[in-house]
């Protein structure tokens, strides 16, 4: 077994350990607390706010979740907390509007803000441009596995995928892979039905959901680094032989 297959089953391990025993039910969003500001206690402020507008509250909220999303706020606490204020059918329409747009708008910073100064720092190394150029052609089918896989932060992936090779096309077809995760997450703040307790240790749960989560999202994820270390390696290879 080469040291190439032998990193790939130790990721999958990780990865495993993460979701199965580790996962909670935060969309894999979370962001660092600024001192002095708490994010989380700002966007429940702020969904309480939302939730007495109204036939406007919905379009406030989506406002509300672009911005979280583009300026790495926890959107877990959004996603949860639209299943208080909304229920689980506008809950979930209004969370995927709102991460669909802030998700692409996070790309489209990346990719025109970052993109040139990364292509210019791997424009000497053929291998890495050969990686980058196999992701771009097969972007759909990564962008939907990671987007089903809570291991991979939601915010993080938006600027991430904006400096590879993918697609804006491939990039927003994919990110439909949100939408099992949203519409179970937003199921699981419903059953609160209390913003205080979004977010803290009474929130209750539905044990059979959070289960659903996570093995659906170590599904994904077995799927996602067995694919990806699949073109890496085609991607390498052809690499070395043009050399």
């Amino acid at each position: 077994m080469t040291k190439f297959y032998r990193f790939s089953l130790l990721t999958l391990a990780v990865f495993a350990i993460v979701i199965l025993f580790n996962t909670n039910p935060a969309f894999a969003q979370e962001s660092a607390n600024t001192p002095g500001f708490n994010p989380q206690e700002w966007l429940r402020n702020a969904l309480e706010w939302i939730e007495n507008q109204g036939s406007v509250g919905g379009i406030a909220f989506i406002l509300l979740y672009i911005v979280a999303t583009v300026a790495f706020l926890p959107g877990s606490i959004l996603t949860l907390g639209a299943g208080v204020v909304f229920g689980v059918f506008f809950g979930s329409v209004y969370v995927f509007i709102g991460a669909t747009i802030g998700a692409i708008a996070a790309f489209l910073v990346g990719r025109y803000l970052a993109r040139g100064w990364v292509a210019n720092k791997i424009s000497g190394n053929d291998k890495f441009a050969a990686v980058d150029n196999a992701v771009g052609k097969e972007g759909l089918k990564i962008v939907l596995l990671t987007r089903l896989s809570p291991v991979f932060p939601f915010n993080l992936l938006n600027y991430a995928y904006g400096v590879t090779g993918v697609s804006l096309k491939d990039y927003i077809l994919g990110t439909i892979g949100i939408l099992p995760g949203t519409i179970m997450y937003v199921y699981l703040g419903s059953l609160a039905g209390n913003l205080a307790t979004i977010g803290t240790g009474e929130q209750p749960s539905n044990p059979t959901v959070v289960w659903a989560i996570r093995i659906i999202g170590f599904i994904a994820t077995v799927a996602v680094t067995l694919y990806i270390t699949k073109v890496a390696r085609k991607a390498l290879d052809e690499a070395t032989t043009i050399e």
